[in-house]
């Protein structure tokens, strides 16, 4: 809700998504993973924005929680969320060229020559 109403940094362009919060167990430190949607450049621009602001966000949360101090504030870009993204767009275009591969059968009537099969790790 912080970054939503109250940061007013252009750098925001867009809407940065938090992926998940990693606190300490003493509750000095949270790890806030982000992802921002636009180019790399709109991407760091936008988070060191927010890097900029984590001293206020942190002022703001230690008055709305019941904690007597608020965990000093870390943002990363979430690189887990960029990798499962690039092996499910490999995911689609192999299920897309099985498709064809499958239409093309189809289409002959006949058996397509099966690619080769890699070879087995001994």
């Amino acid at each position: 809700m912080i970054i939503m109403r109250d940061l007013q940094d252009p750098r925001l362009v867009g809407l940065p998504s938090i992926t998940k919060v990693k606190v300490t167990d003493d509750l000095s430190i949270a790890d806030v993973f982000v992802t921002i949607m636009g180019t790399p450049g709109q991407q760091t621009a936008a988070l060191n924005a927010l890097k900029h602001s984590a001293g206020m966000m942190r002022t703001k949360l230690t008055k709305s929680l019941t904690l007597r101090v608020a965990p000093f504030i870390k943002f990363h870009m979430d690189e887990d969320l960029k990798k499962e993204l690039e092996v499910l767009d490999l995911l689609r275009k192999v299920a897309e060229e099985n498709a064809e591969l499958d239409r093309k059968r189809a289409e002959s009537g006949g058996e397509l020559p099966q690619p080769p099969s890699p070879p087995m790790a001994q």
